[in-house]
């Protein structure tokens, strides 16, 4: 099968007042999961984001792509993460380790 990912904004902390502007974005909560069949996994992390510079976007006019742009483009390297959730996914498909019980015991 194939692994579908999803990436999501979970929460977002924000300074109540910044530099004349309200709600100000500083760190964004995202989940990077994946689903292949009967399998899924997960990564959960935050990121922190620079103060704004040039046009603010009010906080109730964010998109989650918006936002999602910010955390790519802010240390959190989408390619290897998806490859985390995938690697997650073929562990549990082919474990690499097992631990049977053992031999002495009924």
């Amino acid at each position: 099968m194939t692994t579908t990912i999803t990436w999501t904004v979970t929460a977002m902390d924000c300074y109540p007042q910044e530099e004349g502007n309200t709600d100000v974005v500083f760190t964004v909560h995202w989940t990077c999961a994946g689903v292949d069949g009967e399998y899924n996994a997960s990564v959960y992390s935050t990121c922190p984001v620079p103060a704004p510079t040039g046009t603010f976007t009010p906080y109730a006019q964010l998109t989650q792509a918006q936002v999602l742009g910010w955390v790519w483009a802010n240390g959190v390297d989408k390619t290897v993460t998806e490859a985390a959730v995938e690697q997650q996914i073929q562990n549990q498909i082919n474990p690499p380790v097992v631990t049977p019980p053992l031999p002495w015991s009924n």
